[in-house]
Order: structure tokens, then sequence, then C-alpha cells
């Protein structure tokens, strides 16, 4: 994070420090010791994040589509937990083998990307559409920020 910050400032900031408006570090894999119904449990998280009351947390869409800051309500029935993202409509090999090289440009346009066939399994139309995943968990959080995709980092 350290890192990006600094790349944030000397391109974006012309050199100067920017300030954020908000810091979000979110897991989402892991296992943590919490209090749910009256009794110490201890809560694992694969592919979803903490939303306990007043937490902030990321749930990203896929490389070329919208991802959501959400502040968590706390639903107690949820665990205090949400998604961590759209979740895929079809496994990774499928997706390398119904799309092509072409499709993932064409689904990634206007966002600076890779562009390659070891990208190929994340393309936008092997996940879930992000605007339904997040309506279905309106009650476990809200929404606090949209953001378009315009950069994705994908190692």
């Amino acid at each position: 994070m350290k890192r990006f910050k600094q790349i944030i400032d000397k391109h974006l900031g012309g050199g100067k420090p920017t300030k954020p408006l908000l810091s979000v570090n979110c897991h989402h894999n892991y296992a943590e010791k919490e209090l749910h119904f009256g009794k110490e449990v201890y809560v694992t998280r694969k592919g979803a994040v903490r939303a306990r009351e007043e937490d902030y947390g990321i749930i990203p869409g896929s490389m070329g589509t919208k991802s959501y800051i959400v502040k968590g309500k706390g639903n107690h029935d949820s665990y205090c937990s949400c998604s961590h993202g759209a979740g895929r409509l079809m496994s990774r090999t499928k997706a390398k083998k119904a799309y092509t090289l072409d499709d993932l440009i064409e689904q990634t346009e206007g966002v600076e990307c890779r562009k390659d066939r070891g990208v190929l399994d994340e393309i936008p139309g092997a996940y879930k559409p992000i605007e339904k995943v997040i309506n279905q968990q309106s009650d476990l959080v809200e929404v606090v920020a949209t953001l378009k995709q315009v950069l994705c980092v994908k190692g």
C-alpha cells in the first residue's frame, strides 16, 4: 500500500503528499475468534469479509466492472459477514475455453490492465453481475461509494 501511495502522490498529487479520504483494509480469507449469539466461536471467512456495524469493506467486481466501498450493518444472522466480490459464474478452466482474447479486450475496454492469455480466466463474463450481488446483500451492508474501474493490477 505504501508503494501505491507513493505512485499516487507522484503522478496525481504533483509530487506532494495526498490525503486519503478513507483507508480500507479488509481481509477475505481468514479465521478469527468472535462473539456470536452469546458464545465465543471461530468464524472462518473464505471469500467473505467482516461486516460489523460501521466496519468498512471493499466488494470488488471483476477486471472490467464496478467495485463498491461498503459499511457493515452488523447482521448477526450472517455472523456479521458479507461477500468479497461478485463470485464466479464458471470455473477458471471453463472460462479459458469459453472466451477468447478478443472477448477479454472487448470486456475490459476502457480499463488499463493486462490483456493476455494469462488473465483470460479473470474475464468479466466469468463472474456474476456485481450489481445483483450488491443488491442481494442490502441487509448486510450499505453502499458508501461506487468505484469505476480504470486500472486493474493483476499479478
